[in-house]
Protein backbone atom coordinates (compact mmCIF):
# COMPACT_ATOMS: atom_id res chain seq x y z
CA UNK A 1 0.00 0.00 0.00
CA UNK A 2 1.17 3.61 -0.41
CA UNK A 3 2.31 6.00 2.52
CA UNK A 4 -0.25 8.57 1.90
CA UNK A 5 -1.15 11.18 4.76
CA UNK A 6 -4.89 12.76 4.69
CA UNK A 7 -4.89 16.12 5.30
CA UNK A 8 -8.07 18.09 6.13
CA UNK A 9 -8.77 21.62 7.77
CA UNK A 10 -12.07 22.29 9.57
CA UNK A 11 -14.22 24.21 11.81
CA UNK A 12 -17.54 23.13 12.94
CA UNK A 13 -18.32 20.55 10.67
CA UNK A 14 -19.39 18.05 12.79
CA UNK A 15 -21.98 16.45 10.71
CA UNK A 16 -19.11 16.10 7.64
CA UNK A 17 -15.57 15.02 9.43
CA UNK A 18 -16.70 11.10 9.78
CA UNK A 19 -17.29 10.19 6.19
CA UNK A 20 -15.12 12.51 5.07
CA UNK A 21 -12.10 10.34 7.14
CA UNK A 22 -13.72 6.76 6.39
CA UNK A 23 -13.53 7.98 2.85
CA UNK A 24 -9.61 8.88 2.99
CA UNK A 25 -8.97 5.86 5.17
CA UNK A 26 -9.11 3.89 1.85
CA UNK A 27 -5.96 5.14 0.74
CA UNK A 28 -4.51 6.64 3.41
CA UNK A 29 -2.41 5.40 6.43
CA UNK A 30 -2.74 8.54 8.37
CA UNK A 31 -5.27 11.47 9.11
CA UNK A 32 -4.22 14.72 10.25
CA UNK A 33 -6.92 17.33 10.93
CA UNK A 34 -5.86 21.41 11.53
CA UNK A 35 -9.37 22.28 13.38
CA UNK A 36 -9.97 26.38 14.00
CA UNK A 37 -11.36 25.89 17.18
CA UNK A 38 -14.55 24.32 16.64
CA UNK A 39 -17.09 24.30 18.98
CA UNK A 40 -19.11 21.32 18.01
CA UNK A 41 -17.86 17.48 18.08
CA UNK A 42 -15.65 18.31 15.12
CA UNK A 43 -12.79 17.26 16.82
CA UNK A 44 -14.26 14.65 19.45
CA UNK A 45 -15.17 12.64 16.12
CA UNK A 46 -11.88 12.97 14.50
CA UNK A 47 -10.10 11.81 17.74
CA UNK A 48 -12.85 8.32 17.68
CA UNK A 49 -11.59 7.92 14.00
CA UNK A 50 -7.58 7.49 14.84
CA UNK A 51 -6.96 11.37 12.87
CA UNK A 52 -4.46 13.24 14.64
CA UNK A 53 -6.00 16.69 15.59
CA UNK A 54 -3.92 19.89 15.77
CA UNK A 55 -5.64 23.36 16.61
CA UNK A 56 -5.18 26.43 15.17
CA UNK A 57 -7.26 30.11 14.68
CA UNK A 58 -7.85 30.06 10.90
CA UNK A 59 -4.69 31.64 9.37
CA UNK A 60 -6.41 31.12 6.42
CA UNK A 61 -6.94 28.81 3.07
CA UNK A 62 -3.73 28.16 1.91
CA UNK A 63 -1.34 28.65 5.36
CA UNK A 64 -3.70 26.54 7.01
CA UNK A 65 -3.26 23.69 4.35
CA UNK A 66 0.30 24.23 4.63
CA UNK A 67 0.25 24.07 8.07
CA UNK A 68 -1.80 20.47 7.91
CA UNK A 69 0.90 18.97 5.27
CA UNK A 70 3.92 20.32 7.66
CA UNK A 71 2.25 17.54 10.31
CA UNK A 72 2.44 14.24 7.72
CA UNK A 73 5.09 11.69 8.48
CA UNK A 74 4.78 11.02 4.39
CA UNK A 75 6.31 12.56 1.74
CA UNK A 76 2.86 12.22 0.05
CA UNK A 77 -0.01 13.74 0.64
CA UNK A 78 -4.29 14.06 0.03
CA UNK A 79 -5.70 17.16 0.62
CA UNK A 80 -9.61 16.78 1.16
CA UNK A 81 -12.36 19.14 2.30
CA UNK A 82 -14.38 18.13 5.07
CA UNK A 83 -17.38 18.44 2.09
CA UNK A 84 -16.01 15.88 -0.18
CA UNK A 85 -15.41 12.67 -0.27
CA UNK A 86 -13.61 10.04 -2.56
CA UNK A 87 -15.24 8.32 -5.56
CA UNK A 88 -14.95 4.53 -5.81
CA UNK A 89 -13.03 5.27 -8.92
CA UNK A 90 -10.34 7.47 -7.69
CA UNK A 91 -9.99 4.98 -4.78
CA UNK A 92 -9.47 1.85 -6.62
CA UNK A 93 -7.51 4.71 -9.52
CA UNK A 94 -4.80 5.50 -6.34
CA UNK A 95 -4.70 2.18 -4.52
CA UNK A 96 -3.10 0.59 -8.34
CA UNK A 97 -0.26 3.41 -8.35
CA UNK A 98 3.27 3.01 -7.19
CA UNK A 99 3.84 6.13 -5.54
CA UNK A 100 7.32 5.03 -4.88
CA UNK A 101 8.44 4.86 -8.39
CA UNK A 102 7.33 7.47 -10.26
CA UNK A 103 8.15 10.83 -12.09
CA UNK A 104 4.61 12.37 -10.96
CA UNK A 105 5.19 15.31 -8.34
CA UNK A 106 1.08 15.94 -8.61
CA UNK A 107 -2.78 14.56 -9.50
CA UNK A 108 -5.81 16.34 -10.30
CA UNK A 109 -8.75 14.66 -10.57
CA UNK A 110 -12.71 15.61 -11.31
CA UNK A 111 -14.91 17.12 -8.71
CA UNK A 112 -18.39 16.87 -8.35
CA UNK A 113 -20.52 19.57 -6.95
CA UNK A 114 -23.44 19.69 -5.19
CA UNK A 115 -26.27 21.96 -4.62
CA UNK A 116 -28.30 20.03 -1.48
CA UNK A 117 -29.47 16.39 -3.65
CA UNK A 118 -28.67 18.32 -6.98
CA UNK A 119 -25.67 17.45 -8.87
CA UNK A 120 -24.58 21.24 -10.77
CA UNK A 121 -23.13 21.03 -14.00
CA UNK A 122 -23.46 23.88 -15.68
CA UNK A 123 -21.06 27.11 -16.94
CA UNK A 124 -17.76 25.15 -15.72
CA UNK A 125 -19.16 23.49 -12.21
CA UNK A 126 -18.31 20.37 -13.99
CA UNK A 127 -15.29 19.02 -14.74
CA UNK A 128 -14.25 21.42 -11.92
CA UNK A 129 -10.37 20.21 -12.10
CA UNK A 130 -8.59 20.30 -8.78
CA UNK A 131 -5.22 19.23 -7.75
CA UNK A 132 -5.20 16.74 -4.39
CA UNK A 133 -2.58 14.83 -4.20
CA UNK A 134 1.24 15.69 -4.11
CA UNK A 135 4.44 15.16 -3.32
CA UNK A 136 5.42 17.50 -0.59
CA UNK A 137 8.94 17.33 -1.42
CA UNK A 138 8.33 19.05 -4.66
CA UNK A 139 5.03 20.89 -4.47
CA UNK A 140 2.37 22.01 -2.01
CA UNK A 141 -0.06 24.59 -1.56
CA UNK A 142 0.12 28.41 -2.64
CA UNK A 143 0.08 30.54 1.02
CA UNK A 144 -2.88 32.53 -0.44
CA UNK A 145 -5.60 33.07 2.49
CA UNK A 146 -8.14 32.62 0.01
CA UNK A 147 -8.56 30.04 -2.76
CA UNK A 148 -5.19 28.18 -2.62
CA UNK A 149 -4.10 25.87 -4.82
CA UNK A 150 -1.47 22.78 -5.31
CA UNK A 151 1.20 24.78 -7.76
CA UNK A 152 2.28 22.50 -9.53
CA UNK A 153 2.46 20.78 -13.02
CA UNK A 154 0.12 17.54 -12.07
CA UNK A 155 -1.41 14.08 -14.08
CA UNK A 156 -4.63 14.53 -14.90
CA UNK A 157 -6.83 12.05 -13.98
CA UNK A 158 -10.63 11.00 -15.11
CA UNK A 159 -11.68 9.84 -11.69
CA UNK A 160 -14.11 11.81 -9.03
CA UNK A 161 -14.63 13.70 -5.94
CA UNK A 162 -17.37 14.04 -4.44
CA UNK A 163 -18.50 17.71 -3.77
CA UNK A 164 -21.03 18.73 -1.13
CA UNK A 165 -20.62 22.20 -2.41
CA UNK A 166 -24.07 23.40 -0.37
CA UNK A 167 -26.69 21.94 1.41
CA UNK A 168 -29.12 24.09 0.10
CA UNK A 169 -29.57 27.54 -2.26
CA UNK A 170 -29.92 29.69 1.47
CA UNK A 171 -26.70 27.92 2.42
CA UNK A 172 -25.20 28.81 -0.78
CA UNK A 173 -25.58 32.50 -0.30
CA UNK A 174 -24.60 32.21 3.06
CA UNK A 175 -21.35 30.31 1.75
CA UNK A 176 -20.80 33.28 -0.12
CA UNK A 177 -21.15 36.10 2.28
CA UNK A 178 -18.41 33.83 3.75
CA UNK A 179 -16.16 33.47 1.37
CA UNK A 180 -16.28 37.43 -0.36
CA UNK A 181 -15.33 38.32 3.00
CA UNK A 182 -12.19 36.12 2.79
CA UNK A 183 -11.33 36.95 -1.04
CA UNK A 184 -11.30 40.82 0.32
CA UNK A 185 -9.09 40.27 3.18
CA UNK A 186 -7.16 38.28 0.89
CA UNK A 187 -6.70 41.48 -1.83
CA UNK A 188 -6.47 44.24 0.93
CA UNK A 189 -3.61 42.19 2.57
CA UNK A 190 -2.18 41.86 -1.47
CA UNK A 191 -2.40 45.76 -1.82
CA UNK A 192 -5.01 45.51 -4.56
CA UNK A 193 -6.33 49.03 -3.93
CA UNK A 194 -10.81 50.31 -3.32
CA UNK A 195 -12.06 51.05 -6.98
CA UNK A 196 -15.81 52.49 -7.19
CA UNK A 197 -16.11 50.68 -10.91
CA UNK A 198 -14.44 47.52 -10.54
CA UNK A 199 -17.16 45.92 -8.31
CA UNK A 200 -19.11 46.68 -11.03
CA UNK A 201 -17.13 46.06 -14.13
CA UNK A 202 -15.66 42.67 -12.65
CA UNK A 203 -19.25 41.25 -11.70
CA UNK A 204 -20.46 41.92 -14.61
CA UNK A 205 -17.63 40.26 -16.41
CA UNK A 206 -18.04 37.14 -14.50
CA UNK A 207 -21.65 37.04 -15.39
CA UNK A 208 -20.86 37.18 -18.81
CA UNK A 209 -18.20 34.47 -18.50
CA UNK A 210 -20.10 32.50 -17.45
CA UNK A 211 -23.44 32.68 -19.14
CA UNK A 212 -21.64 33.19 -22.72
CA UNK A 213 -18.32 31.91 -22.57
CA UNK A 214 -18.83 29.36 -20.04
CA UNK A 215 -22.48 27.88 -22.09
CA UNK A 216 -24.75 28.86 -19.42
CA UNK A 217 -27.24 30.45 -21.40
CA UNK A 218 -27.90 27.29 -23.24
CA UNK A 219 -27.79 25.29 -19.83
CA UNK A 220 -31.31 26.50 -17.97
CA UNK A 221 -32.13 27.50 -14.63
CA UNK A 222 -28.51 25.93 -13.23
CA UNK A 223 -26.72 27.70 -15.96
CA UNK A 224 -28.26 31.20 -14.54
CA UNK A 225 -27.77 30.28 -11.10
CA UNK A 226 -24.35 29.59 -11.51
CA UNK A 227 -23.61 32.59 -13.88
CA UNK A 228 -25.86 34.92 -10.82
CA UNK A 229 -24.17 33.95 -7.59
CA UNK A 230 -20.54 34.04 -9.31
CA UNK A 231 -21.30 38.11 -10.39
CA UNK A 232 -22.95 38.11 -6.70
CA UNK A 233 -19.84 36.90 -5.14
CA UNK A 234 -17.64 39.26 -7.45
CA UNK A 235 -19.40 42.28 -6.50
CA UNK A 236 -19.68 41.16 -2.40
CA UNK A 237 -15.68 40.77 -2.45
CA UNK A 238 -15.12 44.14 -4.16
CA UNK A 239 -17.30 46.10 -2.42
CA UNK A 240 -16.07 44.58 0.68
CA UNK A 241 -12.78 45.22 0.17
CA UNK A 242 -14.16 48.95 -0.21
CA UNK A 243 -15.51 49.14 2.86
CA UNK A 244 -12.40 47.47 4.64
CA UNK A 245 -10.25 50.70 3.26
CA UNK A 246 -13.26 52.93 4.38
CA UNK A 247 -12.90 51.74 7.78
CA UNK A 248 -9.19 51.74 8.25
CA UNK A 249 -8.82 48.26 8.74
CA UNK A 250 -5.00 47.15 9.19
CA UNK A 251 -4.56 44.33 6.55
CA UNK A 252 -2.12 42.33 9.13
CA UNK A 253 -4.77 42.09 11.60
CA UNK A 254 -7.00 39.97 9.15
CA UNK A 255 -5.94 36.72 10.22
CA UNK A 256 -3.94 35.12 13.14
CA UNK A 257 -0.53 34.31 13.62
CA UNK A 258 0.51 30.24 13.65
CA UNK A 259 0.24 28.83 16.94
CA UNK A 260 -1.03 24.79 16.77
CA UNK A 261 -0.70 22.58 19.24
CA UNK A 262 -1.97 19.19 19.07
CA UNK A 263 -5.14 17.98 21.10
Amino acid sequence: MNKITGTIITLNNESLIKDCIVSLKDICDEIIVVDSLSDDKTVSIAEELGAKVYLQDFLGDGPQKILAASYSSNDWVFSLDADERLDNDLISYVKNLDLNNTDLKAFSFKRRNYCGKKWIKAASFYPDRVTRLYNKNFTGYTDSTSHAYVDSSCFDVDCHITHYTYKSYTDWINKINFYSSQSAKTMHINGVKRSSIRPITHSLFSFFKKMILKGGIFQGVDGFTVALTTMFNTYMKYIKLNELYDNNKDPSKHFPKKNSDKK
